[in-house]
């Protein structure tokens, strides 16, 4: 069991477990990345994102 707060993207319950106790799914940090100034790959992972909106 993990430390960090996470979240089930499918029922949208919380839990500090890896996976979902209702669902049985695996679950997602409940928080963003932290920010850097010095992102090496912050462009890509923008580019990334804007190709996979625009579709």
């Amino acid at each position: 069991m993990s430390s960090r707060i996470r979240r089930c993207p499918h029922d949208r319950r919380y839990t500090l477990s890896d996976l979902c106790p209702v669902c049985d799914r695996p679950c997602r940090p409940a928080h963003p990345a932290r920010f850097s100034p010095q992102d090496r790959y912050g462009s890509y992972r923008r580019a990334v994102r804007r190709w996979n909106t625009s579709q």
